[in-house]
């Protein structure tokens, strides 16, 4: 299984050799193992309870750690290991299945209520999560990838209102001019449910 993993594909060598990094880049010489008898967790590095180990490698994501909305990843209240599988063929966890399912399944873990059937879905769920969130941190509150109202206006699409002059602004049939002034469309009161509702088709609680 891991011979197909990205992991087993990494082309870096042990430092002053020609030789393959392998198991011994993430965690740690093995011959220090070796010497302690073997054993579990004896001279092996663990990336799962250290995110140091794989952020040594991945420098963009460490980044992305330290935006202000991110997942708690540094503080050590989360490890990497519980979005990813390091050794498995897919680095998603779960593996199997459409990527936007898996997708949604590893979110489902911690964020059950959100990814949940409803009656009346927000057709973006199916998607992914990373339409609208991103997966490590963000500048903007609980890690979405745009600010406001301009998340929701990427999908739904303003059209101006009839007669040129009018100034009035409609999503789909209802005219929204006063409205997108209130705030965002989940803060001003309207779509409250964002990810779905059970009550209304227009996402309201």
């Amino acid at each position: 299984m891991f011979a197909a993993n990205v992991h087993a594909r990494v082309p870096l060598r042990v430092p002053g050799t020609q030789e393959p990094a392998g198991c011994e880049l993430c965690h740690g010489p093995g011959s220090l193992h070796v010497a302690a008898g073997g054993g579990r967790g004896r001279f092996i590095l663990n990336p799962g309870r250290d995110p140091n180990i794989c952020l040594d490698c991945h420098l963009d994501t460490e980044g992305e750690f330290r935006q202000p909305s991110r997942h708690p990843v540094l503080e050590g209240r989360m490890s990497c290991s519980a979005c990813h599988d390091p050794h498995g063929m897919d680095i998603t966890r779960p593996a199997g299945g459409p990527g936007w399912a898996r997708l949604n399944e590893a979110c489902a873990g911690c964020h059950g209520k959100q990814v949940r059937p409803f009656v009346f879905e927000h057709e973006a769920l199916r998607e992914g999560c990373l339409v609208c969130h991103e997966p490590h941190g963000s500048p903007h509150a609980a890690l979405l990838t745009e600010r406001g109202n301009h998340l929701c206006l990427q999908c739904h699409v303003q059209t101006p209102g009839p007669g040129v002059s009018s100034g009035r602004i409609f999503i789909g049939q209802v005219d929204h001019t006063d409205r997108l002034r209130m705030g965002t469309c989940w803060s001003a009161g309207c779509h409250t449910a964002v990810h779905g509702s059970d009550v209304h088709p227009r996402l309201l609680y």
